[in-house]
């Protein structure tokens, strides 16, 4: 049974690949039908048909044969092949007393046009046909206009063109779910797309805020090491322990950022969680450290913030403070303030430092468009902008609620 089944489909994948060799056994099989249905006389006797009792003349097996052969090229202009086959049938009907089935070809031909054309021209080429073909039958075949042979040339017109449009609805139906699915499937793979982008670039702005924080204060504690080696050892050691400090924050921040590229299977994944405002005092500690003034005003309640957002409101004064120590000159100062208000929380850093750019042109940094990556992810707004007087003030508004509008 399984290489039964086998053969077939190898049988019907090869008629699919070559469709004129599929229309030329047709073509064979239709004027065999022909052929053997003119041998037949419907009225031969008072009990029924018989067989064998009148044979075809040459004009209606050369027409046979026609209308046959025109069956070939079907595919490629199908309305043409009724036109002819058409014209063949009427030729029959007309010119025999006792016509030969050639009718059957014009069915044929009128399912091809059905199934591959649209409905309305199905609508208008059928009833054209059936009417053309059924009142030839009527009015020049050798039986009353009632008889069931004529009315069977209306019958199978109609049913082939009938057949012929359903095959092609059913293909359309076909192509049109193929067609949804690709879509679907395009959809899917640039969602993923988009989605690896995205976190792409969140992993570029948090290992840029951590490299960029830890790696200043390594510079700056470095340089103080290095000035007070020969005359204040003490307060070298003191630097370079700093400098230590700072190296091990930066590779653990490095080691839990990077964890999050690894496979579901490795091992180890990364179990601390990530930064935020509940560790600010440590991070202002760090900068304090690095000889960096800030005073930190926080009233922003007991309520926790989304991580989103709990992370983002770290990143900035991180960066901002980063900002600072690299650039607003050796005396300045810093002050963070938290602000719960309303259903926002606001996050301001400023310094009274010498003007600053924020992102020197001929350094290539990025963390003021980080941190406006950041809130423009989260909805919020960012401002950044010299202060007058002197100094640089950066304010970041964001969300205190999650996205789903309910508290955290």
């Amino acid at each position: 049974m399984t290489s039964l089944d086998t053969g077939f489909s190898q049988a019907r994948h090869w008629l699919r690949a070559h469709p004129l060799a599929f229309d030329a056994g047709l073509a064979l099989a239709v004027l065999a039908c022909m052929v053997t249905g003119s041998f037949a006389d419907p009225h031969g006797s008072p009990n029924g048909p018989t067989f064998g009792d009148r044979t075809p003349d040459a004009t209606s097996v050369l027409l046979m044969v026609l209308g046959a052969a025109a069956l070939v090229p079907r595919r490629r202009d199908p309305l043409a092949v009724l036109a002819f086959t058409g014209s063949v049938t009427l030729v029959e009907l007309i010119t025999d007393d006792r016509p030969a089935p050639v009718a059957m070809s014009a069915v044929i031909a009128l399912y091809t046009v059905a199934s591959r054309t649209d409905r309305p021209t199905t609508w208008r080429v059928g009833l054209l046909t059936m009417g053309v073909l059924s009142g030839a039958a009527m009015l020049f075949g050798p039986t009353p206009w009632y008889a069931q042979e004529n009315l069977g040339v209306f019958a199978w017109a109609g049913m082939a063109a009938a057949a012929g449009d359903a095959v092609r609805s059913r293909r359309a139906f076909v192509d049109a779910i193929r067609e949804r699915a690709e879509r679907a499937e395009r959809t899917r793979d640039e969602e993923a797309r988009r989605r690896v982008a995205e976190e792409r670039l969140r992993i570029a702005r948090d290992l840029h805020d951590v490299v960029a924080h830890h790696i200043a204060l390594v510079n700056v504690q470095a340089g103080v090491a290095s000035h007070v080696m020969d005359k204040r050892p003490d307060q070298a050691k003191e630097a370079l322990a700093h400098v230590r400090e700072a190296s091990r924050s930066a590779l653990n921040e490095l080691r839990a950022t990077v964890g999050l590229l690894r496979q579901s299977g490795d091992p180890e994944a990364p179990t601390e969680p990530a930064p935020g405002l509940g560790v600010l005092d440590e991070l202002l500690a760090t900068f304090r450290n690095a000889g960096l003034p800030v005073e930190l005003a926080r009233a922003d309640g007991d309520a926790g913030l989304p991580a989103a957002v709990d992370l983002a409101a770290y990143r900035i004064i991180q960066e901002a403070l980063t900002n600072v120590q690299k650039h607003a000159g050796p005396d300045a100062k810093a002050e963070v303030s938290v602000i719960r208000v309303g259903r926002t929380v606001e996050i301001t850093v400023l310094d009274n430092g010498a003007p600053q750019q924020a992102e020197p042109a001929d350094t290539g940094g990025h963390g003021l468009i980080g941190m406006r990556e950041r809130v423009t992810a989260l909805r919020g707004t960012l401002t950044a902008a010299p202060r007058y007087g002197g100094g640089f003030r950066v304010q970041a508004i964001l969300p205190a609620t999650a996205r789903t509008g309910e508290d955290a």
